[in-house]
């Protein structure tokens, strides 16, 4: 898969009934990281959220689920360590942390200068990538500067994505949408040939009811750092290097057994890389 001359994350391809499915990995597979002995802490208490699907929400039954869920407990099993997981309001996960009310969040919290100021980060769980969808029947074989030609590309004003298109593709035929709801009613209609979107929130539109099956992806994945970020990763209080490292040791674990590919074909059938 191609990544417009941009770097991607490590990853594997998955053999599906109809094609290739790329799994991402985060981890560097020739660094491995020495378990911890973790003598002290025979348990972690996971911090979370439930209201970012499909990685922390709640089931119909009340429990926890997700990707951050299931990935919480594997590395509790990796780890061979007791674990516990709870739910908190979003704004009060790293105050709960910073307190002592937990051990580590695993919510999506995004790696920022700002962030990486209050907690110590593991190694990503997750990164989203910039994507161009199109509609079935007008995907193009590869999207690159020098191949949009007269293609309109419709985009949310405002974004990482305006300001990547501005940069990358100077020559682009650009209309700007208020929100990603007009934006994806443009792409469909047809008033745009091209949407640019965070690969996340465009496959889980793309796999949804309310695309209508119209879109794909077209081309791969936009994974410039300084404009899409460094991820997010499991948090943990400044100066934890030791569970920060278990926690590495179990991811780097986890990912060369496959186990978190699997979770990531679990939550995400249509895939964002």
């Amino acid at each position: 898969m191609a990544c417009a001359g941009l770097a991607c994350p490590a990853g594997q391809a998955a053999l599906g009934a109809e094609a290739a499915v790329f799994v991402p990995t985060f981890v560097d597979p020739h660094h491995q990281v020495e378990q911890p002995a973790l003598v002290a802490r025979p348990s972690i208490r996971f911090l979370t959220a439930d209201d970012y699907p499909p990685f922390d929400f709640t089931a119909p039954d009340g429990s926890l689920a997700g990707f951050n869920i299931d990935l919480a407990r594997a590395i509790c099993g990796e780890l061979k360590v007791t674990c516990s997981i709870q739910a908190r309001s979003w704004d009060s996960l790293v105050p709960s942390l910073q307190a002592g009310d937990g051990d580590a969040v695993i919510a999506s919290l995004a790696m920022t200068a700002k962030t990486r100021e209050q907690v110590d980060f593991s190694t990503p769980t997750a990164k989203t990538p910039a994507r161009f969808a199109a509609r079935v029947g007008a995907v193009p074989a590869a999207v690159l500067p020098e191949t949009v030609g007269t293609l309109r590309i419709g985009v949310q004003g405002g974004t990482a994505h305006a300001a990547y298109l501005a940069a990358v593709f100077p020559a682009a035929k650009v209309k700007a949408y208020t929100d990603p709801d007009s934006l994806r009613a443009g792409l469909k209609s047809g008033e745009v040939d091209l949407m640019f979107a965070d690969g996340l929130s465009t496959a889980l539109w793309l796999n949804g009811t309310e695309s209508g099956e119209c879109c794909a992806f077209a081309g791969g994945p936009f994974t410039e750092s300084r404009f899409f970020g460094d991820g997010s990763g499991i948090a943990v209080r400044k100066g934890d290097d030791e569970l920060r490292r278990a926690l590495d040791h179990a991811l780097s674990a986890l990912s060369a057994r496959g186990v978190t590919g699997d979770l990531y074909l679990k939550y995400f059938p249509v895939g964002f890389y």
